[in-house]
């Protein structure tokens, strides 16, 4: 599995929304400079996490774009989700996956449903807050791995 670098950036666009977050709209013109993220690509994310109800956004003088709920309370599966479809670790496991004729036989499907499985629940795992705390240096989950 590898993330695109549309997931990639949903999530540097949550995460800068969160932190320059107050009640006024954020300029998409302002995230692009900080972020270094063409301003064309990420109004292409805007309009998907739009659409799926994470961010609103407003048009004209004073708009742009704000968090729906708190950083706490986004997961970055979520975001993942939403940007890249299905954090599947192989085809067979997709959302829109053909039912399998070898499912009842396959000896390695117990294998990629558990890989998928600790996938989502590691992405699941982690909020935009955490990712908020992370010491750049250290790294949040560097104890972990």
């Amino acid at each position: 599995m590898m993330i695109s670098t549309r997931g990639r950036y949903a999530i540097r666009l949550m995460i800068d929304l969160a932190e320059h977050g107050t009640s006024d709209y954020i300029r998409l013109k302002d995230i692009s400079e900080r972020q270094d993220i063409s301003q064309k690509y990420l109004e292409s994310i805007t309009t998907t996490l739009s659409k799926s109800g994470l961010i609103e956004g407003a048009h004209g003088k004073g708009g742009g774009y704000k968090l729906k709920r708190s950083p706490e309370e986004y997961t970055i599966g979520e975001i993942l989700r939403i940007t890249e479809g299905s954090l599947a670790t192989v085809a067979c496991l997709g959302c829109d996956a053909k039912k399998c004729e070898r499912e009842s036989v396959c000896r390695t499907l117990p294998m990629w449903k558990n890989l998928s499985q600790l996938v989502n629940d590691f992405f699941d795992g982690i909020t935009i807050a955490d990712l908020m705390k992370q010491d750049s240096e250290a790294g949040f989950f560097g104890a972990a791995l």
